[in-house]
């Protein structure tokens, strides 16, 4: 009896001891904060902690002054996290600016300085891609910048005369150069200004062009250090300057700046904004560098045409896991998902378009496939707007990014890509739309 005791005790003793270890080893093992990102729009402004393990956090909204207060459980305050405030633009349209410091033992507070209401949300990642785990903040205003454009552009003495006809000029009209904007300068109501070149006789075709990734999501890679979002978004503004300057013609960018939208936000902000066609910038990636040419992709229904077009849809629908996307929260502005229609008079529409532009790439640059190749990709799958993904050329080519680069070959790609555009509105006059908005 004397014996079973003693061992118990001692079975006690170790328990202690192994718990005490436990506990204080925990203490000593604070999350490190590897690096802090902002990324300032009028559409919302991102802001992302990398962090080595998963952070539990607290937020909590205060008013008077407005601010936005988030306190982080067992975060070390170092070097990276104090330089928070220094990622602050002047142009932020939504914080003035950021505080952070020890609030109590074990928790981090920062504190939110706003310019104006906001809706918030916070989320955490896991590891995705190159980044570790994530803590999200998106700031999104009360009111959404998007709609308050639709509500302006709806007024009676701006609707155009829903007339199913539209004017193609010569392929020789001059092109407007688009000088690249700072971040947090993004202007919505640039976005979708109204062409010059409108007739009376004839409504506005409205194209929505989508700079593919963006923010956090950084797209492929090249040979030389430049990232996918890059050249795409240099890209897109030109297309869009270049469709602007066509009589009835009228470009509308998915986003204006380096940040991140979600693959379902690009649909819907194209439809909201009543777009008869979609037109999703991209450029390629292979493991090989000696891969190179342009390619066009439409959605299937029915699985991918090749292994090539499949794996490609499958890296680019991991765009939001890599962005980030919180899918436990509700996105303020996209409520609801698209509902799952039948899209085979689109996607006829999409080969159609495709096909056309494709042709037209072939003349300045090589082409990877001479057919228009489908898979099931996310951006492409509005059930109502012709859609087509362009991937200009490989990035991972030394040589075909070199001129993704160069912004006379940027301007070649632009005019080709607009050529195919309106040989197919030649042959295919979108008829009157009336606006579904997505809540």
């Amino acid at each position: 009896m004397y014996r079973y005791t003693q061992y118990r005790f001692l079975a006690c003793l170790l328990a202690l001891v192994l718990l005490f270890s436990h506990l204080s080893g925990s203490a000593a093992e604070t999350i490190q904060v590897s690096a802090v990102r902002v990324w300032p729009a009028a559409d919302y402004t991102r802001m992302t902690l990398e962090t080595s393990k998963s952070v539990n956090h607290q937020m909590v909204m205060l008013k008077d002054p407005s601010r936005l207060v988030l306190d982080l459980e067992n975060v070390e305050l170092g070097t990276v996290l104090k330089s928070i405030s220094d990622k602050i633009s002047p142009n932020d349209p939504y914080i003035q600016q950021v505080r952070v410091g020890n609030f109590k033992p074990g928790v981090v507070r920062i504190v939110v300085d706003l310019k104006a209401e906001i809706k918030p949300q916070v989320f955490t990642l896991p590891p995705a891609g190159d980044y570790q785990h994530r803590l999200v903040l998106d700031i999104y205003p009360v009111q959404d910048p998007v709609m308050a454009m639709l509500e302006q552009r709806d007024k009676p003495d701006s609707i155009a005369a829903p007339v199913p006809e539209v004017s193609v000029v010569p392929e020789t009209s001059t092109m407007t150069e688009v000088v690249p904007e700072l971040p947090g300068t993004s202007n919505p109501a640039a976005v979708v200004a109204p062409s010059v070149n409108k007739k009376p006789d004839a409504r506005m075709i409205t194209i929505a062009v989508d700079a593919g990734h963006g923010g956090e999501d950084p797209g492929a890679k090249g040979a030389r250090g430049s990232y996918e979002k890059n050249v795409t978004l240099a890209i897109a503004k030109k297309l869009k300057a270049a469709i602007d300057a066509e009589p009835n013609l009228r470009g509308v960018l998915t986003r204006d700046g380096d940040y991140f939208i979600p693959l379902h936000g690009r649909v819907v902000k194209a439809r909201n904004l009543k777009a008869d066609l979609f037109v999703s910038i991209h450029a390629d990636a292979a493991l090989s560098a000696q891969a190179r040419g342009s390619s066009v992709f439409a959605l299937s229904e029915n699985g991918a045409t090749s292994a090539m077009a499949r794996l490609l849809a499958q890296r680019e629908n991991e765009s939001d896991l890599i962005g980030g996307v919180s899918f436990g929260v509700k996105d303020p502005y996209l409520a609801r998902t698209l509902l799952d229609l039948s899209q085979t008079a689109t996607i006829n529409d999409s080969l159609k378009m495709g096909k056309l532009v494709l042709d037209h790439m072939g003349t300045i640059n090589p082409l990877h496939k001479r057919h228009v190749e489908q898979a099931g990709f996310a951006v492409l799958k509005s059930p109502d707007v012709p859609s087509i993904l362009v991937e200009t050329a490989f990035i991972t080519n030394p040589e075909e990014e070199r001129k993704l680069n160069d912004s006379a070959h940027q301007d070649k790609l632009v005019r080709s890509i607009l050529s195919g555009i309106k040989k197919y509105l030649a042959a295919n006059p979108p008829l009157a739309k009336t606006r579904v908005v997505e809540k």
